[in-house]
């Protein structure tokens, strides 16, 4: 399915979401999303990812912890 192919890099994530790269790295740093990473570092991310990162970016929003989420996720 090419919508699980991890090809994006994170300025083109932070493009179509409208969220700061900085943010997305958060929600790596709190296991709520596993980008790939190339030989030389650079997170790649699918279009599977980018659906979750602006549902836990709703989610946050409405008042979700970053705990809650990870078990929400966990379940799916």
């Amino acid at each position: 399915m090419m919508t699980k192919k991890k090809v994006i890099q994170i300025g083109i994530v932070s493009e179509l979401t409208g969220l700061t790269e900085r943010q997305i790295r958060y929600y790596e740093d709190r296991k709520l999303i596993f980008p790939d990473r190339s030989k030389g570092g650079v997170r790649k991310y699918s279009f599977e990812d980018i659906q979750t990162i602006m549902d836990i970016h709703t989610k946050l929003t409405d008042g979700f912890h970053t705990v809650e989420l990870r078990r929400m996720l966990a379940g799916s």
